[in-house]
Formats: structure tokens, sequence, C-alpha cells
């Protein structure tokens, strides 16, 4: 997956998605603060990506893993510390097999 820059400022930057008319953007923070969030990234080639990402350096908390949710799931943390997770989920990612039967 390759993201475009399309801001570029001191504190702030915003990337276009290959695909689609989603963005994602990074602000810098000065004061100190605590994140609990985790920042998820789909790809159906996981297990490539971690492997060029291993070559570059990259150190990974959870390599390529199975979960019981039917996601795989590999798990880093970037320098400022905030948790990010490279998965592939496929079709279970909207579909899994306990969807949600909404009726009315």
């Amino acid at each position: 997956m390759v993201l475009l820059q399309i801001v570029d400022t001191p504190h702030y930057a915003r990337f276009s998605c290959p695909k689609g008319d989603s963005t994602f953007s990074l602000s810098f923070e000065s004061e100190e603060f605590k994140n609990g969030a985790v920042i998820y990234f789909e790809t159906e080639k996981l297990d490539a990506l971690v492997e060029t990402l291993e070559k570059k350096g990259i150190q990974f908390m959870q390599l390529p893993t199975d979960q019981c949710y039917l996601w795989k799931e590999a798990v880093l943390k970037d320098p400022s510390g905030n948790k990010i997770k490279l998965f592939w989920a496929g079709e279970n990612r909207l579909s899994p097999p306990w969807k949600v039967n909404i009726q009315g």
C-alpha cells in the first residue's frame, strides 16, 4: 500500500489512500498524552509486508498470527508508542459468522 502525501506542514500531514476517497492524517502534539487507540491497516499481502518491514529494521510485538475472530494480525508500535495492527480479514471484516442481523 502506497499513500500519497497531499498536505505537508510542520505539525500536520495528510495522505490519500491508493483506492477510493479515504485519507489518513497525522498531527504532531507537543503536550504529553496517552493514547489508548489502535490504528489498523488491512492488506491482503500481510506476510509480504511484514517481511519487507522487518528487512528495513522495523520490530514487531507480534508477527502475523491467526486470531480467533478470523483475522490474521501483526502488531507493532510507531516511534511515539502508538499501537498499529496490520491485518488481513478478507470477507470476515464485513461479514463475520457472528454478524448482527438487524431487523426492522
